[in-house]
């Protein structure tokens, strides 16, 4: 049988090994750090960096930051009221003209919304033109689409060239070279533009 002195001395070992390995006490790290230090040990880092000569290591650890165990305030990080509580509620006359005026809408005719999405309709639907049909599928392939238009513009852009080279020769009783005919090429695509 124990004594109360050796019960006592057993109960604080285990009393001791269950605190110091619960979360609730947070030991502080070095530069007064705030809770226990999580940095990764060299070989736990993942992020590498090539060495040379085919070989990586791991990327150079973070500086610690400047502001190491001080507290941050609320008013830092939390957007704080600008006026007085309750000074956003209207004061009994403004109630008043509201109401007045609210009233006197009604009396007009002019409905005020009342639904949550009448509230919050920021434009009117759009209706579909009861004239609208839909364009049938041609049943081709934008590729195959692409390459008749393209074919079609290019025989267009043939026939505008030889118009302008045809009505050059019939001026000047030659084919255009040079300068000239970069000029009417150059107008034949502007033609094809507008």
């Amino acid at each position: 049988m124990k004594t109360f002195q050796e019960f006592v001395l057993i109960a604080e070992a285990a009393y001791d090994a269950s605190v110091m390995s619960s979360s609730q006490i947070r030991r502080t790290g070095e530069g007064g750090r705030i809770g226990a230090e999580r940095k990764k040990t060299a070989p736990e880092r993942r992020r590498m960096k090539a060495a040379g000569g085919g070989k990586m290591e791991p990327a150079k650890e973070y500086k610690p930051r400047k502001d190491i165990g001080t507290q941050r305030s609320t008013s830092t990080r939390v957007q704080q009221p600008e006026k007085e509580r309750g000074s956003a509620a209207l004061s009994p006359k403004e109630a008043q003209r509201k109401a007045y005026l609210e009233r006197k809408a009604k009396e007009r005719g002019e409905a005020q919304p009342t639904t949550a999405s009448q509230l919050l309709a920021k434009k009117k639907k759009e209706t579909v033109s009861p004239d609208y049909k839909p364009q049938k599928a041609s049943g081709k392939t934008r590729a195959e689409r692409d390459r008749e238009r393209n074919k079609a513009k290019s025989e267009m852009l043939k026939q505008r060239k030889a118009k302008l080279f045809a009505d050059y020769k019939e001026v000047h009783g030659k084919n255009p070279t040079g300068k000239e005919r970069t000029r009417l090429l150059g107008l034949a695509h502007q033609s094809m533009k507008g």
